[in-house]
């Protein structure tokens, strides 16, 4: 059985469709929602052939464009990629359905039973640039959350989001899952992305995950609801008490390495290096050493550039423009602070996404668990730990930054919303 929809619909027939596929969907059974997961994920094994041939064609179209080193990473599939995709498909089938969960109940005076159950939010519209993962991790959850999905990747995806797409439907409609639940918007022109805007009569929540302009693009002309995320700069605060000893250098470098280095390219990569004087001292020139041996671009403020010089290590000086910037690749900005008062202030004219802290004094952890706002707050350890995947979610739609509704990775629970059920014999009100 495959899933077919005309290839000529528009994107208000596409959003009908998905209207109706979704009511259907809302309230399949938890195990036809897993089997189906199950398939997809050995689907995307099966055919990873034909998918890394389809993102071939789509990496050299991106190189030959000119892209940067960063989105055609994003873009890039390996089949080490595709299998860990795969992987948290079958973790999502394994976690526990959000829909119908009773959330409160209590019984009233008159004898009403109510309670708060939580519900898929509806359709879905996710508009994403370089990233044929987010089709696959995004299709995944919206279906055991009980969502239909329009997709709208960005033109540098093409080929990727046609094979994923036409996989994932034939995966799901051997299951009775009705075709609609997941379609793509195959056409680049930017004008059906504004069509899938300002469809507030059934479209229920748009969800951007890309760059900065994206995000502002949809917020300024969307009149369906608009979850922000996905953007924002990265800071890491490095406490003196860390690094009094070899062993805690050992573990900055680390951590500092992984932070930035692991994925540079990933919205919770490191930006910015925030420092003390002692803690500069103590652990700057171990740290820029390693960096620049894996090739990062370091740039450091005056006092930080003194410290690395009597190192002899010579690094850029920072400009304006490399403090309070998502660099998106393998460069990062070093600053000097005057302790953790100082470094919270920073973070707070700067961050909101991911912020975190190296440091032995739980006092200090406490402070800057209370005092930072951002999305996530790590202690002692990487930033790439901000993850659906990492803090045991499965895959993410996104990681909101906003504090209406969703926070932080969003995953099944986060695209559900709630209703009230009340449960009565007769009762009339007074």
């Amino acid at each position: 059985m495959t899933a077919t929809l005309p290839s000529t619909l528009t994107v208000r027939q596409m959003a009908e469709t998905a209207r109706r596929a979704g009511r259907r969907l809302g309230v399949l059974p938890t195990e036809q929602k897993n089997a189906a997961l199950r398939d997809v994920a050995a689907s995307l094994r099966a055919h990873a052939p034909e998918i890394l041939a389809a993102n071939a064609l789509d990496v050299q179209a991106a190189r030959t464009a000119g892209l940067n080193a960063a989105l055609v990473d994003r873009l890039t599939l390996t089949p080490d990629r595709l299998e860990g995709v795969a992987s948290d498909v079958e973790h999502v089938a394994t976690l526990p359905d959000p829909v119908g969960e009773t959330l409160e109940r209590a019984t009233r005076p008159n004898g009403l039973h109510v309670m708060k159950r939580r519900v898929p939010l509806g359709v879905l519209g996710v508009i994403y640039e370089a990233r044929p993962n987010v089709t696959v991790d995004v299709a995944t959850l919206a279906v055991k959350s009980g969502n239909a999905v329009i997709l709208r990747g960005g033109r540098e995806t093409l080929h990727s989001n046609a094979v994923l797409v036409a996989r994932i439907g034939e995966a799901l409609a051997a299951h009775g899952i009705p075709a609609g639940a997941v379609q793509v918007i195959t056409d680049p022109d930017r004008a059906r992305m504004l069509e899938l805007l300002r469809l507030d009569d059934l479209v229920d929540a748009i969800i951007p995950r890309g760059g900065a302009g994206l995000h502002r693009f949809c917020v300024e002309n969307a009149t369906v609801p608009v979850i922000v995320g996905g953007v924002g700069v990265v800071q890491l605060y490095l406490d003196p008490s860390y690094v009094q000893d070899g062993a805690g250098v050992r573990s900055a470098v680390a951590v500092v390495h992984n932070s930035k280095v692991q994925r540079p390219s990933a919205c919770n990569a490191l930006d910015t290096l925030l420092v003390t004087p002692d803690s500069s001292r103590a652990a700057l020139p171990d740290i820029v050493r390693d960096l620049l041996g894996a090739g990062v671009h370091v740039v450091a403020d005056d006092a930080a550039r003194t410290v690395l010089h009597a190192a002899g290590l010579t690094v850029p000086a920072a400009q304006p423009a490399d403090y309070g910037t998502e660099f998106l690749a393998l460069k990062l900005s070093v600053r000097t602070v005057d302790g953790l008062d100082d470094a919270m202030d920073y973070i707070a004219a700067h961050g909101g996404h991911t912020d975190a802290i190296l440091t032995r004094d739980a006092q200090q952890a406490d402070a800057f668990v209370a005092g930072v706002d951002s999305a996530a707050v790590i202690v002692n350890a990487s930033t790439r730990f901000n993850d659906g995947g990492q803090l045991g979610l499965g895959a993410e739609v996104a990681v909101s930054t906003q504090k209406l509704h969703a926070r932080g990775p969003m995953a099944l629970t986060e695209l559900t919303t709630t209703k009230w059920v009340v449960l009565g014999d007769g009762q009339v009100r007074a």
